[in-house]
């Protein structure tokens, strides 16, 4: 009996963990103000002075996402089929925009699902998988300025209202 009550306990308190909608859900959100945008710069200037080792993509706030223009037309990459976008660009030939150190980039199309600006590259490329909930599973490929190496990431495909796939 008391193993049965301690499990409900758990279970109620897990119930609503999905509901936060802050980026990382690791605060509340109705107590914090909403954010404010990231700064949109070039990948040279807003990866100067940074190792190359330690950049990686950053989750984009329903903030940083409209000072991009908004979601619709366009297609986002996310890390797991829950995230926030990572990386946020328009099919078919479009420019993109990744969260770098804190800094939103954009990036110029260069051919099908390769985006640049500068020393950096974007290249995304999809995967002979899917998600639990249908997405379509991506690979999203980061080369830094100066970087030895390319960083991949797998995610999924989410397209929004207007968007070609």
């Amino acid at each position: 009996m008391k193993t049965a009550f301690s499990i409900c306990v758990l279970a109620l308190s897990l119930a609503a963990c999905n509901q936060n909608t802050s980026i990382g859900n690791d605060r509340e959100a109705q107590l914090e103000a909403a954010p404010t945008p990231a700064p949109v710069e070039e990948a040279s200037s807003a990866l100067q002075n940074v190792a190359t080792a330690i950049i990686k993509p950053e989750t984009m706030s329903d903030a940083d996402v409209e000072a991009l223009g908004g979601k619709a037309g366009r297609c986002s990459i996310v890390l797991t089929e829950v995230a926030f976008p990572s990386f946020l660009y328009e099919p078919d030939g479009g420019p993109g925009a990744i969260k770098l150190n804190g800094k939103l980039i954009p990036l110029t199309s260069v051919g099908e699902n390769r985006f640049v600006d500068g020393e950096l590259t974007v290249t995304l490329r999809a995967l002979d998988e899917k998600g639990n909930a249908g997405s379509q599973g991506m690979e999203m490929i980061v080369v830094p300025p100066g970087a030895k190496d390319e960083i991949g990431y797998h995610g999924y495909r989410r397209c929004y209202e207007g968007a070609d796939k």
